[in-house]
């Protein structure tokens, strides 16, 4: 990381971080930007609460002219949640030869959710001799950790995964795309209605590139590709949560009342050739004052084993996880490739 010059795309919560740990690695932010008006003009000290560094936010419409001026080692961008909404970002950084990684959920693994974009911007980026993946918390809490218990197994008939987090701690795009704010009828037709429909108009939704994963869709996709197994079908069924008494989010701007939706239950259930069923759960919602993240994963097979972690910094470890994924980045081959052919998570320093 020493030395390494590093571009931050999105200056919200999650760059707070991500700037301060590229700094502190020993790497340079040498440029930034965003699109909120609050934040452009302001050097990226005062989003990280520390002095000023010299170097002020722009605006993200000139990102294109700003990365070929700069030829970064790699760009972090940590904006939305959907590829769709980062298709110009993605598209821009491998158009300027720059590698980037990304916070974006679905980036994990986009090739079983929006494979006609990941295509698209795979065949740029190779052509430009870049490369562009998507890592976070995901990567480690619900991939690599999961990977390296499975092999510690004799065999496995299922795994299975359920991981929950505050979408107070991610901004509002995330907050949205798990209904938080919604009352039941509009949770039903915009959010659950997407998946009553068959394997097949799934199909066709998903080569169209309109399809609204949920994050263990894009999870499960990159656990089988690192567990080398084979797909025969994927289906998710989302559901949401309730809360019994009213509860601010400082995210939405609103009081989400009781009887709203404060988030959503996502469960992924998918069937492998080789035998393997992968079901696995993630909660996002407006956490009550008894709530906390927590991650729990169980392998069943010889023998079962379960794992447990409760509150986890998710935020931090998303940014960390980030950050030190770069160097793989940088090492990796052109074009859209997912972290689980980049080999293990190391620690950098």
């Amino acid at each position: 990381m020493k030395d390494l010059k590093i571009f931050q795309y999105g200056c919200g919560k999650m760059s707070v971080y991500t700037m301060r740990y590229v700094i502190e690695n020993g790497g340079k932010i040498i440029g930034a930007v965003d699109i909120n008006p609050d934040v452009i003009g302001k050097d990226i000290g005062e989003v990280m609460g520390t002095d000023k560094v010299g170097v002020i936010i722009e605006d993200a419409k000139n990102a294109e002219k700003i990365l070929t001026e700069l030829k970064p080692d790699c760009a972090i961008v940590t904006t939305m949640s959907l590829l769709s909404d980062l298709e110009e970002a993605l598209m821009t950084c491998a158009k300027c030869g720059v590698n980037a990684i990304t916070t974006c959920e679905e980036a994990f693994y986009p090739m079983n959710s929006n494979p006609t974009l990941t295509n698209k911007i795979d065949q740029l980026a190779k052509e430009n001799n870049c490369t562009i993946t998507g890592s976070g918390y995901q990567d480690a809490f619900w991939g690599n950790l999961i990977t390296t218990l499975a092999g510690a197994s004799h065999n496995i008939t299922k795994i299975k995964g359920s991981s929950s987090y505050n979408v107070e701690d991610y901004g509002i795009a995330l907050a949205k795309a798990h209904g938080a704010g919604l009352s039941k009828e509009e949770f039903e037709k915009e959010i659950a209605s997407a998946d009553e429909i068959t394997d097949e108009e799934r199909q066709k939704v998903i080569e169209s590139g309109a399809y609204a994963p949920s994050y263990m869709w894009n999870v499960n996709g990159w656990l089988c590709d690192k567990l080398g197994l084979t797909v025969v079908s994927q289906r998710q069924k989302c559901v949401p949560q309730f809360n019994d008494y009213d509860i601010e989010s400082s995210t939405l701007g609103m009081t989400v009342k009781a009887g709203m939706a404060t988030g959503m239950s996502a469960v992924v259930t998918t069937e492998t050739k080789e035998g393997i069923t992968l079901e696995t759960e993630c909660i996002g919602k407006v956490y009550n004052k008894d709530e906390f993240d927590r991650n729990e994963w169980t392998i069943y097979g010889e023998p079962d084993t379960t794992l447990v972690i409760e509150k986890p910094a998710t935020v931090e470890l998303t940014c960390a996880t980030t950050v030190n994924r770069i160097p793989d980045v940088i090492k990796a081959d052109a074009g859209f490739i997912p972290t689980s052919r980049m080999g293990e998570l190391k620690y950098i320093k």
